[in-house]
């Protein structure tokens, strides 16, 4: 067992040989602005992570900067990320390459244009589809579904259109398809056997009544056949 000095220690040399850790410019503005909103970010992960334990090959959808994605990292086999900002993921990857075993990959990919060229197991996207236009959300939701195999699993996270109205200006402007919980199961049903819904209060998960959630996430599991 390590004494207190021993992990002090540790602690040390591992900031000395790796340096401190940076957030990219999507969490960076969050931390500035309203630091409590990353426990929010942070628990929408850890849903994510705890769904998707033991998976083996995992995409995350629009992963922005990337400052949840090692809490899904920590329980999947491989997570591979996608995003179709360039910039953003250049930083992501300048920032993991620090790290050492993280076993996730990036690259540059609009859903909106084509599915995934890989297949996997299971998909999440978390805060994307409110910034989707409505005429190309079933676009995005088949291209997500065609890059998966026929038992797989998709996560999709988003504000609830309820709670618009507590929103800040800056956000009403970029959310430009907010769901309900009915209209996002139905959204998913169109390419998903089963489709569950959970609410959530800042970092609370719940199965509560869905019109006074703050946010909402909905699992699609098994790919319909035509």
């Amino acid at each position: 067992m390590k004494t207190k000095e021993a992990q002090n220690q540790s602690q040390v040399d591992d900031y000395n040989n790796l340096g401190p850790s940076t957030m990219g410019p999507w969490t960076s503005h969050i931390w500035r602005s309203d630091p409590r909103h990353l426990v929010f970010l942070l628990s929408r992960y850890k849903f994510v992570s705890k769904m998707l334990i033991g998976k083996n090959k995992v995409l995350e959808v629009g992963c922005g900067d990337a400052f949840g994605t090692p809490i899904v990292e920590s329980t999947v086999d491989k997570l591979h990320c996608i995003d179709f900002e360039p910039l953003v993921l250049e930083d992501a990857i300048e920032r993991y390459s620090k790290l050492k075993n993280y076993n996730v990959s990036f690259s540059v990919h609009n859903i909106l244009e084509k599915p995934h060229e890989d297949m996997y197991n299971a998909a999440f996207s978390l805060d994307v589809i409110e910034h989707i236009p409505s005429n190309k959300e079933d676009l995005f939701i088949n291209n997500i579904a065609e890059s998966l195999t026929d038992n797989g699993i998709l996560i999709i996270g988003t504000p609830n259109i309820t709670a618009d109205q507590y929103a800040s200006p800056a956000s009403k402007a970029g959310h430009i398809n907010l769901k309900s919980a009915e209209t996002l199961s139905m959204l998913l049903s169109k390419k998903f056997e089963n489709v569950f819904i959970f609410s959530m209060n800042d970092e609370v998960v719940h199965t509560g009544y869905s019109p006074m959630a703050h946010y909402l996430f909905a699992m699609g599991v098994g790919i319909k056949k035509d």
